[in-house]
């Protein structure tokens, strides 16, 4: 084991001393900054086997060395690598951009990109289960909730109904004919829109303020928009289109790849709203 002095640890003593796997490469670990930005643990062959982020990257990833449930991770390691973001809103992008492209062994939950579905009030109405691959989450009006696939979804509208005292057979989650009670009317747990006892009208403004708060936003822009950010003087604008995180730029990098397809992230959509709904999104200049 290598050790190094307390003053590469925050929180620690001067004298203290912290000892680290002798098989990490020690340069990478001596020049991990205090700043913000994400990290990547890289294994034989550079192979990558895990990516993350903080705003300190060497507290962050010597927390990660002092853990034991980390074991198997740090075995596999031989150096870490750091890239700088200048705040954490650059840092939570690049993070959920790089896991998605270099697939790391470690970061099980974000790493596959998924084809993600939503449920679409129809113009009867009635919910539907519609998938990303056949619209545009980020243009369409009418998107609530996205979700890793249909089950979940239709789960999540029974919820919906089952609490807000909605019409199955209207929503679409029993069978049935329009004036026949549902189940849930049978069992005094629907207003009975079903059976005219409440007007259509009526159970459909229920069902759309029951489903507000899954409302994906539309994006509301002509085109990019960017978002920024600054750390001891270094300026970062993160570019973002249609709630797609396309890169950052500054005074050295001018450059910003669009990818060919327009494709819904709902990692980066998360990310993102945020700033949005707190007016921090600016006009490219």
């Amino acid at each position: 084991m290598r050790k190094i002095s307390g003053n590469f640890l925050p929180n620690t003593t001067p004298r203290a001393e912290f000892e680290y796997p002798s098989h990490i490469d020690p340069e990478s670990l001596r020049l991990l900054p205090n700043k913000p930005g994400i990290y990547i643990f890289r294994g034989d062959n550079d192979a990558p086997l895990y990516v993350g982020k903080s705003i300190n990257i060497r507290h962050r990833v010597l927390s990660h060395l002092r853990c034991a449930d980390e074991a198997r991770m740090l075995t596999q390691s031989r150096r870490v690598e750091f890239r700088r973001t200048a705040g954490d809103i650059g840092a939570l992008l690049l993070e959920s951009q790089l896991i998605k492209e270099l697939q790391p062994l470690h970061n099980i939950k974000l790493r596959r990109k998924r084809e993600m579905c939503a449920l679409r009030i129809t113009a009867h109405g009635a919910p539907e289960v519609v998938f990303s691959k056949d619209y545009d989450f980020a243009s369409e009006a009418g998107i609530y909730g996205v979700f890793s696939n249909r089950r979940s979804a239709l789960e999540t509208l029974r919820t919906i109904v089952a609490d807000h005292q909605l019409c199955g057979i209207i929503t679409g989650t029993e069978t049935g004919s329009h004036g026949r009670p549902c189940f849930s009317r049978q069992i005094k747990r629907c207003r009975g829109a079903c059976v005219g006892a409440e007007s259509i009208e009526e159970h459909q403004q229920r069902l759309l303020q029951a489903m507000e708060a899954m409302r994906v936003i539309q994006w509301p822009f002509a085109g990019a928009m960017g978002i920024t950010e600054e750390c001891d003087g270094w300026r970062q604008t993160h570019v973002i289109d249609h709630w797609m995180y396309l890169g950052s730029i500054d005074a050295a990098n001018v450059q910003i790849e669009r990818p060919k397809k327009r494709c819904f992230d709902i990692d980066a959509y998360k990310i993102i709203v945020k700033p949005f709904l707190a007016g921090q999104l600016i006009a490219l200049t």
